[in-house]
């Protein structure tokens, strides 16, 4: 099938059931502006983006204490968005509160619960007593280390109702790579757990617990959660369950206004190879943005279950919270994807229903591999889309979720980033779904491919630009008090315009393709490659189970362009010929390797990522030792291999 092909088309009730049509009713009532198409409604957001976010203001009525006095001021990276305006994100989930539905459902590998919108509420209550009685208030950091459990969610709401600014590690982050972030922010309050359960087995984390305790020292009070053994202690430290049970008689949430670029929460890059960028997002900026994502690009609804199979070290998991903003129902899911086999995410797709099943591209890549067949392991009648992020979502994939999930779904293919908590591109419910494609920039983007000189190109690869700011975008690094790093990591190579560093093809209907990172590109023979395009043909050959490609540059200026794989059965003649056909025929003959080697296993980040631009520089001869942080990577006997070959 040629990548022209369209997978999916959303039927008349579809599209005039979404949301997105029902805001571009309200525009045409309320504001007499009427758009034929998506991408004349893109235009509009992108052209008068002061115009497009206070309709957004409007149409949520979103609650403000005080009135900004201006919309947008100033441009990236110091623009400044809704000056003067009071709000508070928590305030927004609880205006949701229903005895409909639960507030959220929640599953682990031993078993599920849901917690009703009273209970949420009490233990917010109880929790954020607590803290006030520690001194906890506007602007204090409170830092956690807790798995993607219903506590956690409680924790984020009782701190962010104070104004608190949070931050939180998954208990799989090793000891040195989450005191290297907490110690920037340095945290008043730290919540812990004793443990978590992955693939069967459990994981001691009470050590680790005390350990981060002691490094940290502007932390005056500590809780634990304990999840793994509910008998589990830590001297001199608060049990999550007896602040729970505090009394609150007669109490109720605080919602402290902060003005709208006070910080929410502070997420963090790998930091494979130097210290991790503190990312700090504003109370307003992401409440608009996840209104608008939520609601016009996942078409989540109230009472809707939707699901993103998350840890809280990835920003998918501050963005699943979103569901609550607009009534949906999140599912959070601790564990292994794949225990007690792939089919377990699917299986749970059916019981609740799921309405909305978010996952990672390498999970359905590896559902596909695996032969599954979720259409004939549960009912997925009620299921309306499916989300994908954290890679690029190979065309063969497309092919499966049709296949073999669900012929009539809404496949959203979806990219964005912990830099703003939020996607670029991804789902748009009146548009159809095309076979390889995502299917277009969200509003209030203003993402253009551009070419090395600066200019915007269509219908070829280009550097990803965002040309006008988002009110989600970081309103600075914490710890940069010059916002040195914050210039330099965005803003270095195309001034006062957003790179971002992916490798993008926009086509002319607005459909567009991502090619993986553009610092991780192969300049083979003048010709740049995505590497994700190597990797998509790579996906689909029998015996390989993974791969990693770069292209290393020469000082005579020639190059040399290796291909590692891992073969559980060997690399045999026959696979070697098999990987070198495929790329010639299905790509061209400069996406032929100079050489296929045979590796133990990928380095990947904690977050997913394959650990290229670190692997590359290994290779070139680059000194890393005092950059490369092993903590940060989630198999460092991998990369030790690679060390061995430099």
């Amino acid at each position: 099938m040629p990548s022209t092909t369209t997978l999916w088309t959303p039927s008349s009730a579809f599209q005039n059931n979404s949301n997105l049509a029902a805001y571009q009713r309200w525009l045409e009532v309320n504001h007499g502006l009427f758009f034929p198409d998506y991408h004349a409604l893109w235009e509009w957001s992108t052209e008068h983006p002061d115009k497009f976010w206070e309709t957004i203001v409007a149409y949520f009525e979103v609650q403000f204490y005080h009135q900004p006095t201006e919309t947008l001021t100033g441009e990236m990276p110091t623009a400044k968005w809704f000056a003067g305006g009071t709000l508070n994100y928590a305030e927004h989930i609880f205006r949701n509160k229903t005895d409909d539905r639960p507030a959220l459902r929640f599953y682990n590998e031993t078993g599920n619960l849901d917690l009703s919108w009273n209970d949420l509420e009490q233990r917010v209550i109880a929790v954020q007593n607590w803290l006030i009685s520690r001194g906890v208030g506007q602007g204090d950091r409170v830092a956690a280390y807790l798995p993607n459990i219903p506590e956690a969610i409680v924790c984020f709401l009782a701190a962010n109702g104070l104004g608190a600014v949070w931050s939180c590690c998954s208990p799989d982050f090793g000891v040195e790579t989450v005191i290297e972030r907490f110690t920037q922010i340095e945290p008043k309050v730290l919540i812990v757990c004793d443990g978590y359960r992955y693939n069967g087995k459990p994981h001691d984390r009470l050590a680790v617990a005390s350990q981060l305790r002691k490094a940290l020292p502007t932390v005056q009070s500590v809780a634990l959660v304990p999840y793994l053994n509910a008998e589990a202690t830590i001297p001199n430290t608060a049990l999550y369950s007896e602040l729970c049970t505090r009394d609150c008689a007669g109490k109720s949430i605080t919602f402290t206004p902060v003005p709208f670029d006070h910080p929410i929460w502070v997420l963090y890059s790998s930091g494979t190879t130097g210290r991790p960028k503190a990312i700090t997002h504003s109370h307003g900026g992401v409440l608009l943005e996840h209104l608008k994502y939520m609601a016009f690009h996942n078409d989540a609804k109230a009472g809707e279950n939707f699901f993103w199979f998350t840890t809280t070290g990835w920003m998918m998991w501050n963005f699943l919270q979103a569901s609550m903003l607009v009534g949906a129902v999140p599912v959070l899911f601790d564990g292994s994807p794949g225990y007690p086999s792939l089919d377990r995410l699917w299986e749970i797709a059916g019981e609740l229903p799921m309405h909305h099943f978010g996952t990672s591209a390498p999970y359905l890549t590896a559902c596909m591999k695996q032969g599954l067949e979720p259409k004939n392991i549960a009912d997925l009648s009620a299921l309306r889309s499916i989300g994908s992020t954290g890679a690029p979502l190979p065309p063969e994939a497309f092919d499966w979720v049709y296949e073999s999930v669900k012929e009539n779904i809404w496949l959203c293919s979806m990219s964005g980033g912990t830099d703003v908590c939020t996607a670029f591109v991804g789902g748009i419910p009146t548009r159809p779904v095309r076979r390889g494609m995502i299917q277009g920039r969200a509003l209030g983007c203003a993402l253009h491919a551009f070419d090395e000189a600066g200019t915007q190109v269509q219908g070829e690869l280009g550097e990803m630009v965002i040309t006008q700011p988002m009110p989600s975008m970081p309103i600075y690094f914490w710890n940069d008090p010059e916002n040195e790093r914050y210039r330099a990591s965005y803003f270095a190579d195309f001034p006062g315009q957003w790179r971002h560093g992916d490798w993008i093809k926009i086509e002319a209907d607005g459909q567009l393709i991502i090619q993986g990172r553009s610092d991780a590109t192969l300049n083979r023979k003048g010709v740049r490659i995505g590497t994700a395009e190597i990797y998509r043909v790579l996906d689909q050959i029998p015996g390989l189970a993974d791969s990693l490609v770069l292209n290393l540059e020469r000082p005579d200026g020639s190059d040399h362009m290796p291909l590692y794989v891992v073969a559980p059965d060997g690399l045999t003649d026959e696979l070697k010929t098999a990987i070198n056909h495929e790329l010639k025929t299905q790509c061209s003959p400069r996406h032929v390797p100079d050489e296929i080697i045979l590796a133990p296993d990928i380095p990947y980040t904690l977050s997913g990522k394959k650990m290229e631009v670190p692997v590359k520089k290994i290779l070139l001869g680059m000194d890393v030792s005092k950059s490369l942080n092993r903590d940060a990577v989630r198999n460092p006997a991998a990369l030790d291999w690679f060390l061995k070959q430099s």
